[in-house]
C-alpha cells in the first residue's frame, strides 16, 4: 500500500450500509446460504472487533469478528473479510486481518475460527482443524475450516459444534 494511504479503523454503526453493499458486490446473493453466514445472521458481529479499510474516505474493505462457541469453548468467527476487487493483492486484507487478530488478542480472546483458503489464511497463523474435531451446522468443506490460537495451547481438547454464543 505504499502508493496509497490506507487507514484501518474500527467499524461503526454508520458503516453498515456501505459494508452491506460491499458484501453484495463481492459475494452476491449466494452469501445467504453459506454455513458461516447462517451462524452470523442471528448473532451479529462485535463492533469492537470489526474493522474497515479506507483510502481517503473510500471504504475498500471490511472484516468482522462474531462471538461463537466451539462446543463449550468461547471463540470468534472471522468473516466476512471483504476487499473491493481493484484493491485486492495490495495488502488491504492482510492489514484488516492483523488488526482484528491483534485487537482480539489484546481483549483476551484465545481462538479465532473461519471458513477459508488455508494458503491465504495460513500466512496469518491459521491452521486446518483436524477432520471430525469441529463441526459447523450445514455443509462445509473440512479442509477450509481453520483455527488460529491467540494464546498458546488454546485449541487443545477443543471439539464440538460451532454455534452462536447466545444459544
Amino acid at each position: 500500500m505504499s502508493e496509497l494511504s490506507l487507514t484501518v479503523l474500527p467499524e461503526t454503526a454508520d458503516d453498515a450500509v456501505a459494508i452491506e453493499r460491499l458484501h453484495e458486490r463481492t459475494f452476491g446473493p449466494g452469501r445467504f446460504v453459506r454455513s458461516a453466514f447462517r451462524i452470523r445472521e442471528g448473532r451479529g458481529h462485535s463492533l469492537a472487533l470489526s474493522f474497515t479499510a479506507r483510502i481517503g474516505t473510500l471504504l475498500v474493505g471490511s472484516v468482522r469478528l462474531t462471538p461463537v462457541c466451539i462446543g463449550e469453548t468461547p471463540a470468534l468467527l472471522l468473516g466476512p473479510l471483504t476487499v473491493e476487487p481493484p484493491f485486492r493483492e495490495r495488502g488491504v486484507g492482510t492489514a484488516l486481518i492483523q488488526r482484528a487478530l491483534n485487537e482480539a488478542k489484546a481483549k483476551g480472546h484465545k481462538l479465532v475460527v473461519l471458513v477459508g483458503d488455508a494458503p491465504y489464511y495460513g500466512k496469518h497463523g491459521f491452521k486446518t482443524i483436524p477432520k471430525g474435531c469441529v463441526k459447523m451446522p450445514g455443509p462445509v468443506d473440512p479442509t477450509r475450516l481453520l483455527v488460529a490460537e491467540l494464546a498458546p495451547g488454546a485449541f487443545e481438547n477443543v471439539s464440538g459444534l460451532i454455534r452462536p454464543d447466545w444459544e
